[in-house]
């Protein structure tokens, strides 16, 4: 895990063998491939299956569309087969945001990837069996 370097708005926590990522600014498609080359990093170089937490609240505008969370969704699905299981918590207020995470929920139904969309970080917590002070975000005055 040393060896790998991430970029400052993903924080992987050993402990609970878990992936934060909390996008800030423009969500597009370059910030998309960011993370997924960060996932398919960890993925390859960890023993253990871990999973994943995606924090939208303090992203700007999505600029995204259909056929880039189709594209992303589908290519995890594939590449994600034959892997342990992992859950996958998306926390979003954002109409938009919403939509596409429940399009990426919906493509990746039946797959090692279980992803659901949560509005409040509680129970995005509970379901991924974590406590909820791991979920929240650091201020700056704590870094």
């Amino acid at each position: 895990m040393n060896e790998i370097k991430l970029p400052r708005d993903v924080k992987f926590l050993e402990d609970v063998h878990l992936i934060i990522y909390r996008p800030r600014g423009l969500l597009n498609k370059a910030a998309v491939d960011e993370i997924l080359g960060v996932l398919e990093k960890l993925e390859f170089s960890l023993s253990e299956p871990f999973n994943r937490f995606t924090d939208t609240l303090e992203a700007d505008p999505v600029e995204l569309n259909a056929k880039h969370v189709i594209e992303f969704s589908l290519y995890r699905r594939f590449a994600y087969a034959g892997r342990p299981p992992v859950k996958s918590a998306i926390i979003a207020t954002d109409a938009t945001m919403i939509h596409y995470a429940r399009i990426h929920a919906l493509l990746t139904q039946g797959s090692p990837l279980e992803v659901r969309v949560f509005q409040d970080r509680k129970e995005a917590a509970d379901w991924l069996g974590v406590p909820l002070e791991r979920l929240v975000a650091e201020t700056k005055d704590s870094s």
